[in-house]
């Protein structure tokens, strides 16, 4: 089995003095910013490239700007969170490599293991979100009002709109990863978290009427039972962690 006994008790001797410790935060905060740096300006380079991934849910809806400068710094907003999003990883490695240096191989392959599949996780949320979830909701608003106003969208507000998708989606994705932390920590033990099941599926219920504002059932049908395998995912994870 896994020793996981430095999350309970992280006091781990390491052999660098105070100062070499931090020549090495700071070398590594320069390594981050460095490729955050590289890959925010890569994405402006770019930016024409991912605004019209962005606009392909609503290809027939025309845009406007409230300011002459408001599309220019949403593209800035665009290439600064497309590299910040593609650093991400990195940030995590170096954070685990930082704090802690005296884990054993098993350990550092089990936590690499949590960080890909929480990657994973965030990229099915983008897809689910891009390609389900998004057209969904915007296609109920635009017949909800078609007979009545004309849509015209502030490109600015749609790019904000769609990042609350994201990042809302993104956070229930991670569904698992918290269940695989709160077992890891003995906050909730695994019996318990079993045990929520009926809860799970009355929020999975609750989620799926309100995040899928469409009168189609099988939306919400669908996004119900994604929460409920992400759930269960959760629970076949921390039963392989038991018993390795």
């Amino acid at each position: 089995m896994i020793n996981f006994n430095f999350l309970h008790n992280p006091i781990i001797i390491l052999k660098l003095t105070f100062f070499e410790h931090i020549i090495e935060l700071y070398e590594r905060l320069v390594f981050i910013i460095k490729l955050s740096i590289l890959l925010i300006g890569f994405s402006f380079l770019k930016v024409y490239k991912l605004i019209s991934i962005l606009k392909y849910p609503v290809q027939n809806i025309k845009f406007f700007q409230f300011s002459p400068n408001e599309y220019f710094i949403t593209t800035f907003k665009i290439a600064f969170y497309n590299g910040i999003f593609f650093t991400s990883p990195f940030i995590i490695g170096q954070f685990i490599i930082f704090l802690f240096p005296g884990l054993k191989k098993k350990e550092i392959f089990f936590i690499l293991l949590l960080i890909l599949s929480s990657i994973i996780l965030f990229f099915l949320s983008f897809i689910f979100s891009y390609y389900i979830l998004i057209p969904t909701t915007i296609n109920f608003f635009l017949n909800y009002n078609e007979t009545i106003i004309e849509p015209f969208w502030s490109f600015n507000q749609y790019f904000e709109f769609i990042c609350n998708f994201f990042f809302n989606t993104g956070l229930i994705f991670q569904i698992p990863i918290f269940q695989v932390i709160l077992e890891l920590f003995n906050i909730i033990p695994f019996t318990q978290i079993l045990y929520l099941w009926k809860y799970i599926i009355l929020l999975s219920t609750i989620l799926g009427a309100i995040l899928t504002p469409s009168t189609d059932p099988l939306t919400q049908i669908f996004f119900s039972l994604v929460l409920i395998i992400l759930y269960s995912f959760g629970l076949i994870f921390i039963y392989l962690i038991r018993i390795i």
